[in-house]
């Protein structure tokens, strides 16, 4: 097994993740089988139980692990399903360590971070980087390891520590690693500075790893005069020195380093270039090409609670990115915080209000997505009304749909108090309610997770055309509240109609108005498997619809031509550049 470690110095936020997803897809490129091992240091098990807001979204996987949103970008540029044990957090290896110390598995020795953590951690690590993720028999070729945070932590230390002791154990030739770091650029003087990643690797050295390259993230293509100095101070071949300028969007990043060789250094770092082959990465290039010369615009609104941090709807937005390049539209979020459409912002903020539901009126789809708490309901409902009445394409997502039910029952049925019993414990008409295997206690890891079948109940339902006129889909779930299935005969003899199940036939899935352009709610979370070269379904659906070709989309059962390596699609030739470079990047170019 061979192993590449990505580390990351100077700054947090830099890149590492899609840096270490890069690596993956080139060296698959080359012909080997990759996996991939994120490593955070933090003390949660998981990240179930964190705010969106304190460290984005929170990723769910197929055996229903919710992990690091970076390992949704390991599968989505691999295109490769995870396990929960592929994600790493200081509180899994803790809780190993102390359950086998209660267990008397260490014989009355003192347990202590080195030798029981860190021999904990490398044996994590040697068992999950033989688990193929990619549905083929045997173990992979590579295993790349991202380690969050930034050299000189306090929590990470550990982690360094056991994966120098790694590096040596493996030997030389079966491990390399690449270090991210910052060369800034001095606005007074203009000119790219060194020492910041100097010091960084210093450090790293300082702590037993010596990185075999660095990647450098900097605004522009470094000097050849830093390289010199960089190679010289940080004791790493010219070579083996590339930099991760800018980008329009993070699709570039895989053909940056291999425009510059950085698949050659890995290759010959790890022994492996006998076995390679040359990077074929036409199609990816092909739809990179699309993505950049996309011109006309299709506009979704977002109406959501996290509207002030997007890495909260990562997945939706890549869903949504995805699923446009697809139709070859370019795709315009509008972002609409929900509370503000609701009549009490009306009164305390009337400019605020306008602008809001300005926004939504203005947009071409809809989409609810899932959340937790009662903060911005009223505005998700109203949101949801005004699509359904108005004949707008929309999506609601978890939440999205339980809302959409409510609101149905509302303003169809004359159930004026319909709700959730997540909100309005007491209501009368409960349209979604707890379900049975839930916790009430304990937050984490109660909810309904991961990959669950869904059976469509109609066969020419708008969703099951979308899914290739399937008769059932596997989608991964997050949730605790589902649809009342006692109150189900009544709503769907009003008109709605709940087109799959689950296998009881007592849980409600995906929900349609067959009256509607396109109607559709999910209680399943259908962006966690949505890839750059198959989008999701559903999220074609929305797109589709909201560009006006949805009807050419359900005649070929939601197969989309795949993009030939001469960048041309469903016949369209590519167009003239144009891009808006602040929707997928925070400004440095490579955040997700």
């Amino acid at each position: 097994m061979k192993y590449v470690l990505v580390t990351g110095g100077v700054v947090s936020g830099l890149g590492k993740g899609v840096t270490a997803s890069s690596i993956g897809l080139l060296l698959q490129a080359c012909g080997l089988r990759v996996t991939s091992i994120k490593i955070d240091p933090y003390l949660n098990t998981d990240a179930g139980t964190m705010s969106p807001f304190e460290h984005g979204e929170v990723f769910v996987l197929d055996d229903g692990g919710e992990v690091d949103l970076d390992l949704g970008n390991y599968e989505r540029f691999l295109d490769s399903t995870l396990t929960r044990d592929n994600n790493i957090t200081t509180g899994k290896i803790y809780q190993s360590v102390i359950d086998k110390e209660r267990k008397g598995d260490y014989l009355g020795r003192t347990v202590q971070v080195v030798p029981h953590i860190t021999d904990a951690i490398q044996e994590w690590i040697e068992r999950v980087a033989n688990v193929p993720v990619d549905g083929k028999e045997g173990p992979p070729d590579v295993c790349v390891i991202e380690l969050g945070g930034t050299i000189g932590d306090i929590e990470s230390m550990p982690f360094i520590e056991a994966l120098g002791q790694f590096s040596y154990k493996v030997g030389p030739g079966n491990f390399c690693l690449v270090h991210v770091s910052l060369v800034p650029v001095l606005s007074v003087v203009g000119e790219q500075k060194t020492k910041p990643t100097q010091h960084s690797v210093r450090g790293l050295r300082s702590l037993g790893l010596t990185p075999n390259i660095l990647a450098c993230r900097s605004t522009k293509a470094l000097e050849e005069n830093v390289k010199t100095k960089l190679s010289q101070f940080c004791h790493v071949p010219e070579v083996n020195i590339v930099t991760l300028y800018d980008v329009p969007n993070i699709w570039h990043v895989p053909l940056l380093l291999r425009d510059q060789k950085a698949h050659e250094a890995i290759l010959k770092e790890l022994n492996l270039l006998s076995n390679a082959v040359k990077p074929d990465l036409a199609e990816w290039t092909a739809r990179t090409k699309i993505y950049d010369t996309l011109q006309d615009p299709v506009r979704i609104a977002m109406v959501g609670k996290y509207t002030g941090l997007t890495d909260s709807y990562l997945s939706v937005l890549k869903a949504l990115l995805h699923a446009s390049v697809a139709c070859h539209k370019k795709l315009a979020i509008e972002w609409v915080a929900a509370s503000d459409l609701e009549e009490i912002t009306a009164q305390e903020a009337p400019d605020v209000h306008k602008a809001a539901w300005d926004l939504l009126k203005g947009a071409d789809g809809i989409l609810v997505p899932g959340g937790f708490g009662d903060r911005g309901v009223q505005g998700k409902i109203l949101a949801t009304k005004y699509a359904r009445e108005n004949q707008i394409p929309f999506l609601g997502i978890c939440l999205g749909m339980q809302l959409a039910v409510v609101e149905f029952a509302r303003s169809i049925l004359g159930f004026h108090d319909a709700n959730s019993t997540e909100f309005e414990p007491e209501t009368s008409s409960p349209c979604v309610i707890f379900m049975p295997e839930g916790s009430t206690t304990h937050m984490g890891g109660t909810m309904r997770l991961g990959s669950r079948r869904t059976y469509f109940q109609v066969a020419d339902c708008k969703s099951a055309k979308l899914y290739g006129n399937a008769k059932f889909v596997d989608e991964r779930h997050r949730h605790r509240y589902e649809v009342n299935p006692d109150m189900i005969p009544e709503i769907e003899k009003a008109g709605l109609s709940f087109v799959g199940k689950d296998e009881t036939g007592r849980r409600m899935e995906v929900v349609e108005l067959p009256t509607h352009p396109y109607f559709v709610g999910a209680q399943f979370h259908p962006e966690f498997k949505s890839r750059p070269g198959k989008p999701s379904a559903l999220f074609l659906g929305l797109i589709a619809a909201a560009s006006g070709c949805l009807e050419s989309v359900l005649q070929t059962g939601g197969k989309v031509n795949k993009i030939s390596k001469n960048g041309v699609a469903n016949g369209t030739a590519v167009g003239k550049v144009h891009q808006n470079g602040n929707m997928y990047s925070n400004g440095n170019g490579l955040h997700h």
